[in-house]
């Protein structure tokens, strides 16, 4: 790539100082066994808090640029088995749910609830507002 780049400019891709970078983030090579030792980092550094993939994409992604990243990164936390034993379909649900009483009059009695740590909207919102007539 550093040969392509030095022949013509690609757009995105520069090289300083013999460094080939992608929009001014370091190109790491296509080196299995360096990634990997990326992504361990990242992922199980004592200074880490066992990010998420989204988490740790964004992280590394200011910094670092490879080809199939994101999936790369997913992959790993999918097969870390702290994340296995953490996620949502492996936990204990809350119960059933109880029915309540029909009333007579509508608005005669009004029970409210939040629901909160729903995946985030594009607003960023993880909650919902149930009103139950």
């Amino acid at each position: 790539m550093i040969q392509k780049v030095e022949e013509g400019p690609i757009p995105e891709f520069t090289i300083k100082d013999g460094i080939l970078k992608f929009r001014n983030r370091l190109c790491v090579p296509n080196n299995p066994e360096l990634r990997k030792e990326l992504l361990k980092e990242s992922h199980d550094s004592v200074l880490t808090t066992h990010p998420g993939s989204t988490k740790m994409y964004q992280d590394l992604k200011s910094h670092f640029w490879w080809s199939g990243m994101k999936r790369d990164i997913a992959e790993y936390v999918a097969r870390c088995l702290t994340f296995q034993k953490l996620k949502v379909e492996h936990q204990k649900s809350g119960g059933l749910l109880q029915p309540l009483p029909i009333l007579v009059w509508k608005w005669d009695h009004i029970t409210m609830d939040f629901v909160v740590g729903m995946p985030r909207t594009q607003r960023h919102h993880d909650a919902i507002w149930v009103i139950v007539d």
